[in-house]
């Protein structure tokens, strides 16, 4: 999935975004807003991981 396709099933996909990263507020959801740029730095920030490993997660939950 791209970050085009990411964006436009935002809203299909924020509940299972919040189960698989549940460090992550309704705030902090918001803010992505389907934003994958913005996912990946809040992957970064709340989990401490760097930008590779931020985008690998991305893929990884974007593939299912």
């Amino acid at each position: 999935m791209n970050a085009e396709q990411f964006k436009g099933q935002w809203k299909q996909l924020k509940g299972e975004l919040r189960k698989k990263w549940g460090k992550f507020t309704d705030d902090d959801v918001e803010q992505i807003g389907g934003e994958k740029d913005k996912l990946i730095g809040k992957i970064m920030q709340k989990y401490g991981v760097a930008k590779e490993k931020a985008e690998e997660q991305f893929k990884k939950f974007t593939r299912h």
